[in-house]
């Protein structure tokens, strides 16, 4: 029985065959750690899952600090990132004893410093470092250049390791870094792959050798055509850090996959209510709409749109699937050719596991979206 939509279908098979393609991928390399970007998706659900396959966890809030607690993940593998850690949040992460703060500026550097000697401990921390590479992706999601608000400037670097170095309740393990998101084109982590040589030629001028180097996450994903690549090109990714990042034996080697992780196994499913036929344009009016996935409004985002259930015409026409929100942006698709669809049919917008359930919203008065996994529903997606 199909429940009332719209709601989130997830196929927990295929995220345990993407976990373990990631850990086949890293096996060889003992010192490479990989956390779930958890602002990707915190479902409970698919924590539990991708926590029961041994990655740790990124967080961007104390509430994804307590959550990944609260999911099982060991604190000794958790980071905390984030342009904006309130102390309520440090000292959160502060009383778990996370592994490691990823800071972004002197003035959150010195905070946690002044919050750990309250509290009688040791914070280790990476600095986030702005490396000014361009990812090859949406503007909103670009965030390794000059101008964007994340990390500390180049110049500033070598400043804020010998502070870092100084204080009495911080720990400096190592560098972090994080270029954008949806980054396909694998030269981008090339480019950041040398500039990291780079920084680290100039700390090793001035004795400073981090143990610990971050290259964040930012592995896109195939939104045209998930069905033939439901599994991100894992290979390839990990493939760029193992022949172009030059590592000392000793120096530990941390991702944060999110995108790439819980993606493909998820899907919006959402139901027909009208279709409405204007003079030049065909609308087919979903129950589902911004609320659920914010993506298409916010990023232009385009996500491949079927029938939920095999349709039984064999005509098409083409449709602008739109929901119910009193916004022109409302709007998932443009001229996406389906059968013949009617009021009641059910469609799928595919590739939605990630930046979706995790930021929908209650705009309108609207609930949020309840969530289902293949072991409760079964779609023949």
């Amino acid at each position: 029985m199909i429940p009332d939509t719209p709601f989130y279908y997830y196929d927990t098979a295929l995220l345990r065959a993407t976990l373990a393609a990631i850990a086949k991928e890293v096996a060889p390399y003992p010192n490479y750690h990989v956390h779930y970007a958890m602002k990707a998706n915190a479902n409970p659900r698919l924590l539990q899952v991708i926590q029961q396959a041994g990655l740790g966890a990124d967080c961007v809030s104390g509430g994804e600090v307590q959550r990944a607690i609260d999911a099982g993940f060991p604190a000794d593998k958790i980071v905390y990132a984030g342009v904006g850690k309130s102390d309520r949040e440090i000292l959160t992460a502060l009383q778990h004893d996370i592994f490691c703060f990823n800071v972004e500026s002197i003035p959150e550097l010195e905070v946690i410093n002044e919050l750990a000697a309250r509290e009688g401990k040791v914070a280790r921390v990476c600095l986030r470092i702005n490396p000014d590479v361009e990812a090859h992706t949406h503007t909103h999601i670009i965030t390794g250049m000059a101008e964007n608000k994340f990390g500390i400037a180049l110049h500033d670097m070598l400043q804020v390791v010998q502070l870092a170095q100084q204080l009495s309740n911080i720990s400096f393990l190592g560098l972090h870094f994080h270029i954008g998101s949806q980054i396909t084109n694998m030269q981008d982590f090339v480019a950041l792959c040398q500039r990291i040589n780079e920084i680290q030629h100039l700390l090793h001028k001035h004795a400073i050798y981090p143990s610990v180097i971050n290259v964040g996450g930012g592995l896109g994903i195939d939104y045209q055509t998930p069905s033939e690549h439901p599994i991100a090109d894992f290979k390839a990714y990990f493939r760029v850090f193992t022949q172009h990042l030059h590592l000392r034996p000793e120096q530990s080697l941390h991702f944060e996959l999110g995108r790439s992780v819980v993606a493909q196994c998820g899907s919006l499913i959402t139901r027909v209510l009208y279709v409405k036929q204007t003079a030049t344009k065909q609308f087919a009016i979903v129950d589902a709409g911004m609320t659920e996935l914010i993506r298409p409004a916010l990023y232009q985002a385009k996500h491949k749109i079927h029938h939920a259930i095999p349709s039984l015409h064999h005509a098409t026409q083409r449709y602008d699937i739109v929901g119910p929100i009193c916004e022109s942006s409302d709007v998932f698709d443009k001229d996406v050719l389906l059968p013949i669809t009617q009021r009641g049919d059910l469609l799928a917008i595919r590739s939605a596991g990630a930046y979706g359930e995790s930021m929908a919203s209650t705009y309108n008065c609207r609930p949020l979206p309840p969530n289902y996994t293949d072991e409760e529903v079964d779609l023949p997606l």
